[in-house]
């Protein structure tokens, strides 16, 4: 097994000793559509399936390896493993709940370092795999071999990264040349919640009919009661139900709103207070 010096060390049992042997030739990226450390990631992976990768990596470029990159890992499908012996190197990185992001720099980065490495390791060619099977660096959504069923993991930012930034910066780096830093992603456009449409899922959800009233802009409202330590992440769910309307009444009350004004039914101030703070706006 071969273990990668730049990454910390988590290592997955029984599989790193269970899985059999492969003769890496590809190195394949992926989203998790988590934003997850990576030990958070190898956590997932060692309590929550019986699948993995050989790496995650978080926003702040923390970089876990979970299997030797000469044992086998589930995360690539046909990838895996071949009839001669071959198989992929893969690695899972965080991303919003969308996939819609670009890497952060600190992503980029060890991307970079860890794709060179590969390539002094495991003599992977410094090419874009152009067939399923061909030797080389790629993304997930590349090759439909590689997916059980079809994916679009990485997003089209991160695939605009993959081929203008991270794979230009391994073969540069790979041969000497000095990579310019990447430029920081742009920030992403403020989420605008309605707030009429947010009032009528507080006052309809869960509705008599059993069918939750849905609205995305309820998840907005929904993550930053989470970053309020008022919501628990498992019940983010989308759906302004009573775990929801429990917090959001919490924050009205951490406003010194109290009686009716403090039923948890959002109201434009205490809405766009919580909009300043954690990035979004309201509408009407």
């Amino acid at each position: 097994m071969a273990w990668y010096p730049g990454a910390t060390k988590y290592e997955l049992q029984p599989e790193s000793d269970s899985q059999p042997a492969i003769r890496p030739t590809q190195f394949i990226m992926h989203s998790i559509i988590a934003p997850w450390t990576a030990k958070r990631v190898y956590e997932y992976w060692r309590d929550s399936t019986n699948l993995e990768s050989h790496f995650g990596l978080g926003y702040e470029g923390d970089l876990g390896q979970f299997i030797g990159t000469e044992t086998r890992a589930d995360a690539n499908y046909q990838a895996n493993r071949r009839a001669d012996g071959t198989g992929a190197v893969s690695i899972e990185t965080a991303s919003n709940l969308q996939g819609s992001d670009p890497w952060t720099p600190e992503q980029v980065e060890e991307l970079i370092k860890l794709g060179v490495w590969l390539h002094q390791k495991h003599g992977i060619p410094l090419r874009i795999c152009r067939t399923w099977d061909d030797p080389g660096f790629g993304y997930h959504r590349l090759h439909e071999e590689w997916a059980v069923s079809g994916t679009s993991c990485p997003g089209d930012a991160r695939v605009t990264q993959f081929r203008e930034v991270v794979f230009p910066g391994i073969v540069a780096r790979a041969g000497g040349q000095t990579v310019p830093a990447p430029k920081p992603p742009a920030p992403p456009a403020r989420p605008v919640v309605d707030l009429s449409r947010l009032v009528a899922a507080a006052r309809t959800d869960p509705p008599r009919s059993g069918t939750p009233v849905s609205y995305p802009g309820v998840r907005t409202v929904e993550d930053a009661l989470v970053k309020e330590g008022l919501l628990a992440r498992g019940l983010a769910d989308g759906h302004f139900g009573t775990a929801t309307r429990t917090a959001y009444a919490a924050w009205q009350r951490r406003l010194r709103y109290s009686g009716a004004d403090a039923d948890g039914i959002p109201g434009r101030a205490s809405l766009a207070k919580l909009g300043a703070k954690h990035g979004f706006t309201i509408t009407d």
